[in-house]
C-alpha cells in the first residue's frame, strides 16, 4: 500500500518545452502574481475534472487515468480516479487517506517531512497559491494564451522525487488549468483541469474516505 501511495507521487510528474515560451519582464510577473493571488484568494471551494498523462520513457504510449478532484480551504484535498480503476486519496487533518478499491490505509503526514511538503504543493498547485515558496526557484514565462511558472526545489531531500514542477495558467482568468511535474528519471506527468466549478458547495463525504 504505501508503495502505491509513493507511485500516486509520482504520477504527478512532468516537464513542458515549449518554442513558444518567453520571458516575462520584471513588470510582468508583478502583475500575474498579483492576479493570480487575487484569485487564489477568492477559492474557497473547488472542484474540478481531470485527465492525467503518464510519460514513461520505455512506454510507446502515455497512460491515462481520469476522475475528480475536490478542494476546500484551507487544505482539504481529494483525488477521485475513477477510470480506468477506483482509487482515492484525501489529505485531510494532518493525515493522507487512501481507498484503493474498498482496502483503506492512512499515512500520518506529520511522520514525514517530504509527505508534509508533498502535501503543501499540491495544495497550492492546485489554488495557484505558491509563489511565496521559499523553497522553490521560480522562472516565468508567457505562452499563447497562457502563462506558465516553473518550480525547482531547493531541498536536496524533495529534489530526490521532483525535479520541477509546471503551473500553466489560463491568462484570462488566472487560473491553474494544467500541472506538470518532471522526475529526475525524465519521465512525467501532464495533469489537464477541466470543467472548474468554484465556490460552489462541496458535500462532506468527498473528504472522507
Amino acid at each position: 500500500m504505501r508503495t502505491k501511495l509513493f507511485l500516486f507521487f509520482f504520477i504527478l510528474i512532468g516537464l513542458n518545452v515549449s518554442a513558444q515560451e518567453q520571458k516575462m519582464t520584471e513588470a510582468e510577473i508583478s502583475t500575474f502574481k498579483q492576479q493570480v493571488n487575487v484569485v487564489s484568494k477568492k477559492i474557497k471551494t473547488l472542484s474540478t475534472d481531470f485527465v492525467q498523462y503518464k510519460h514513461l520513457d520505455f512506454l510507446s504510449k502515455d497512460i491515462e487515468t481520469s476522475g475528480k478532484m475536490y478542494f476546500k480551504e484551507p487544505a482539504l484535498l481529494s483525488w477521485q480516479y475513477k477510470k480506468p480503476y477506483n482509487y482515492s486519496i484525501v489529505f485531510k487533518n494532518g493525515k493522507i487517506l487512501i481507498n484503493d478499491e474498498g482496502k483503506k490505509s492512512a499515512v500520518d503526514i506529520g511522520n514525514s517531512k517530504i509527505f508534509a511538503r508533498i502535501n503543501k504543493l499540491i495544495v497550492g498547485s492546485v489554488s495557484g497559491n505558491m509563489f511565496d515558496d521559499a523553497a522553490f526557484t521560480i522562472s516565468y514565462f508567457k505562452l499563447k494564451g497562457k502563462n506558465l511558472a516553473k518550480f525547482i526545489p531547493k531541498e536536496a531531500t524533495l529534489k530526490k522525487y521532483i525535479k520541477q514542477i509546471e503551473l500553466t495558467f489560463d491568462k484570462e482568468d488566472a487560473s491553474v488549468v494544467q500541472v506538470k511535474l518532471l522526475e529526475s528519471s525524465e519521465d512525467y506527468t501532464r495533469i489537464v483541469l477541466k470543467n472548474k466549478v468554484i465556490n460552489a458547495k462541496i458535500d462532506e463525504s468527498v473528504f472522507t474516505n
